[in-house]
């Protein structure tokens, strides 16, 4: 079953470690590139609140191209004279090059996946009739653009196997251009969908549905708010001007859709959101077209998804009445939640299901760890699939008459590996297995539990090479996100080896505001109560130092996107916690985060400023970028952003940066934005961009904790 879900922030960053250097600044301030401040401000409860900054908000405008050049240009001046940032580089693309697969899935006659010779720029799809014979290329994204910048993003096949749809994002942009191939001739045909954005490619018959937005106004494209979603069904051969409206509410400005077809293509479900979490439900039988949308749920106080049909028998998870979630059946003749069955009920564990082959995958967060079991439409348990190790497992989906299914395996020291899953007999086989420069045996991950500030109980990995002394000399890479229901599991990154080699510490906490336990977990990290978020990430800093992992000299912080919020508020209120800070992408005006692009959707996580005057004031009492002090000296931050980021759009880094540099400046620590170009929240990110990118995070961040890695050590 091919499900819709919520296109919701997602945080990113990697993480980097031993010899001392002498930090640029370490006898001067630092000297800034003056920014102009305006007499502006807003006024909110009777309170007037200045916003010196605010035409940083206008992208198109000469002056603001002129910031970013001079930033960027003290920036990489600072950075061009580390001495070990080549090596640094160097090493993160020997270890960046390997061959990467992707999990194989069947479409028609073919079986499909995507591979990555090593610094390929994009994974390339390609096929094959069988798993032993020769693949073909099928559709290379590297061909779209000279630099790697377009990348494909959702795609879906027709269920007859003859149509392929796909969407394409330019310069890392949440907005989406779809076209369509013909699988067996490979030929691209004339479609071409614009303005598309926050949507899957849900097929029935000869065409798909899709969300699209109205075009925004010339130079407004990555900053207009996106309101008014509309789901469309587009016809295979057809100009988009023909595509016939399916669903609106047009009563309501917020709402945004996702469209999904049953896999037997009886029913059409429509999920509507106005935030990150909770949607309402609508289903229509196709047998019938000329039938009206059936209400399963008209609220969104709850999340609900459709997981699979037997017939007029829906299968939903949902976690009303159920924080942890459970899976229920529903009859198309009477599907609101009162006639609702349970067939997996809730227990103890988050649950996230998914079905194959006509059985559901019930795949549980055990303390962040996977564990997965298989049932039977009817909800009886069939087996427990034994795991290949203590990870993270995921891919557990596909067609119903699938008769086997491939899923991935990875963990912080194991290179993402696929599965092939006897779906009958329960038999696992290693399908491929990826040859990384390292030696994973050298490793070891622990998980412990930590006490936070309420005395709250929060679980955090710890990964390190073994036999390291725990003196409080080790460089530590602190990651974490807390927000929006996103749980953080184990996981491979290539370039976070470069600094666990060197001698470094990795530390993954699970804090609150995240779903790893439920939506209890995610609650208690959201509106008045996100300063938990800040406390848990706090605690998890003081931990690694209290015993000896680290100390302040040697940690790093670091948050990508929410988690970018989750680094500036820290390092406000504990700007002694950390020697260096990685700020990425991040939420930083929690008073105007909601009138950007699709901002207004984060406001069940954060509340908005107009909301209430209690709102107001706890969202200005943490707010990184009406929180910064001159009264401390800060670490040395990093701020990161792009300026196709058209989720979180970079004036919240730029207004960050410059109050920073303003106020903190002062210091010996540089206080520098990297604003990248052709890039946008993150996703479809070029390798060849993201391998600079983690080589000039790890530099700065050794360098200004004064340490040589190993990898330069007998070269300087």
């Amino acid at each position: 079953m091919k499900r819709i879900f919520p296109l919701i922030l997602v945080g990113l960053v990697l993480a980097l470690g031993a010899c001392s250097v002498e930090s640029p600044q370490a006898d001067s301030a630092f000297s800034y590139p003056e920014t102009e401040k305006v007499e502006y401000s807003d006024t909110y409860f009777g309170k007037e609140v200045p916003d010196p900054y605010r035409w940083l908000e206008d992208d198109n405008s000469e002056k603001t191209a002129d910031w970013v050049s001079r930033q960027n240009d003290l920036t990489f001046n600072y950075l061009e004279k580390i001495p070990f940032r080549d090596q640094v580089r160097s090493r993160l693309e020997e270890l960046q090059n390997y061959e990467r697969v992707s999990a194989p899935f069947k479409e028609g006659n073919y079986y499909y996946y995507f591979k990555n010779d090593g610094l390929q720029n994009q994974s390339v799809l390609y096929r094959k009739t069988d798993l032993s014979g020769d693949a073909e290329v099928f559709l290379d994204p590297n061909a779209l653009s000279d630099d790697g910048t377009v990348s494909l993003s959702a795609r879906s096949f027709s269920n007859d196997g003859k149509y392929f749809a796909y969407s394409i994002s330019v310069s890392g942009s949440d907005w989406r251009e779809i076209y369509v191939m013909d699988t067996e001739s490979k030929e691209k045909l004339s479609d071409k969908v614009e303005w598309a954005k926050f949507t899957g490619i849900s097929w029935k018959g000869n065409g798909f549905y899709y969300q699209r937005f109205a075009k925004p106004a010339e130079g407004d494209e990555l900053k207009s708010t996106n309101t008014f979603g509309k789901i469309y069904y587009h016809q295979v051969g057809t100009d988009q001007a023909h595509d016939q409206l399916i669903y609106e509410n047009p009563d309501d400005p917020e709402n945004r859709f996702g469209a999904q077809v049953t896999n037997d293509e009886r029913f059409l479900v429509i999920y509507s959101y106005r935030s990150t979490s909770g949607n309402a439900l609508y289903i229509k039988d196709l047998n019938a077209p000329q039938s009206e949308f059936v209400p399963i749920v008209t609220n969104v106080d709850n999340d609900h998804s459709v997981i699979g049909n037997e017939g007029t028998t829906l299968l939903i998870e949902t976690n009303l009445d159920a924080p942890n979630n459970r899976i229920v059946k529903a009859d198309f003749s009477s599907p609101t939640p009162d006639n609702w069955t349970d067939i997996i009920p809730e227990i103890d564990n988050v649950l996230n299901a998914s079905m194959a082959g006509g059985k559901i995958f019930a795949q549980y967060l055990i303390d962040a760890k996977t564990a997965v079991r298989q049932y039977d439409k009817e909800g009886n348990l069939e087996r427990v699939l034994d795991l290949p190790g203590i990870g993270t497992a995921f891919g557990f989906n596909g067609n119903e008459g699938d008769k086997e299914l491939f899923y991935s395996f990875s963990s912080f020291t194991i290179p993402t590996s696929i599965y092939n899953y006897n779906i009958e007999s329960g038999n696992s086989e290693l399908y491929k297995s990826p040859k990384v420069d390292f030696n994973p045996d050298d490793y070891e991950t622990k998980q412990i539990f930590y006490e936070s500030k309420d005395g709250t109980k929060v679980p955090m990995f710890i990964v390190h090479k073994k036999g390291i002394e725990l003196d409080g000399n080790n460089p530590t890479w602190l990651y974490s996100y807390g927000g929006f229901n996103i749980s953080l599991k184990p996981g491979f990154s290539a370039a976070r080896i470069v600094w666990l080699e060197n001698g470094g510490i990795y530390a993954q906490p699970n804090i609150r505001g995240g779903g790893e336990y439920g939506e209890k977990w995610h609650k208690a990290g959201t509106k008045t109560q996100k300063q938990n978020v800040f406390d848990d990430f706090i605690a998890a800093g003081d931990y690694l130092i209290a015993n000896k992992y680290t100390s302040s000299k040697y940690l790093a912080v670091s948050g990508g996107s929410n988690g970018g919020l989750l680094v500036g508020a820290t390092i406000n209120q504990r700007p002694d916690l950390a020697k260096v800070a990685f700020p990425a992408v991040g939420v930083m005006d929690m008073l105007r985060y909601q009138h950007f692009t699709i901002g207004r959707a984060w406001a069940a996580d954060y509340g908005t400023s107009e909301d209430s005057e209690e709102m107001f004031n706890y969202l200005i009492g943490y707010s990184p970028l009406h929180n910064i002090r001159s009264d401390v000296e800060y670490p040395a931050v990093m701020v990161t952003t792009a300026d196709h980021d058209d989720r979180v759009v970079p004036a919240h880094s730029f207004k960050y940066a410059s109050t920073l540099q303003d106020n903190a400046g002062w210091g010996t620590n540089p206080l520098l934005i990297r604003i990248e170009t052709k890039a946008g929240h993150g996703g479809g990110m070029p390798t060849s961009k993201r391998i600079e990118l983690n080589a000039d995070r790890y530099a700065f961040a050794w360098y200004n904790m004064g340490i040589v890695p190993d990898l330069a050590k007998e070269r300087l």
